[in-house]
C-alpha cells in the first residue's frame, strides 16, 4: 500500500504560480512512476504529467513550458510548479504514482483555482 498526500493547492491570480506538493509514505520503494493528474469540473481527469521508469519527465503537451515536475526520493515527495497559470487551469490536482505491480494510487486531491 501507498499513500499519498497533496498541498500547496489555492486561489491564485492569472499569470500568477503555485507549486504542488506529494508526500508518499507505506511501501515508497515500490513506486516506479510518480505524477501528477488533474480534473476540472465537469471534465475527465486528464493527465499533466509523470516520471516514467526510465527517469524521463513526461508531460501534457499543452503544459510544456509552464508546468514542471521534480522529485524528491529522499524525502519521499514530488512536486509540481505550476507557473503563468491560467483560468483554465482550474482544476482539482492529484498526485498518483503506480507501483512495480501496475497498480496505481492517488491523493485525495488538492483544489487550484485561478481568478481571471
Amino acid at each position: 500500500q501507498v499513500h499519498l498526500v497533496e498541498s500547496g493547492g489555492g486561489l491564485v491570480q492569472a499569470g500568477g504560480s503555485l507549486r504542488l506538493s506529494c508526500e508518499a509514505s507505506g511501501r515508497v520503494f515500490t513506486i516506479i512512476a510518480p505524477g501528477w493528474y488533474r480534473q476540472a469540473p465537469g471534465k475527465q481527469r486528464e493527465f499533466v504529467a509523470h516520471i516514467n521508469a526510465g527517469g524521463s519527465t513526461v508531460y501534457l503537451d499543452s503544459l510544456k513550458g509552464r508546468f514542471t515536475m521534480a522529485r524528491d526520493n529522499a524525502k519521499n515527495m514530488w512536486y509540481l510548479q505550476m507557473n503563468n497559470l491560467e483560468p483554465e487551469d482550474t482544476a482539482v490536482y492529484y498526485c498518483s504514482a503506480v507501483v512495480g505491480g501496475g497498480e496505481s494510487y492517488w491523493g485525495q486531491g488538492t483544489q487550484v483555482t485561478v481568478s481571471s
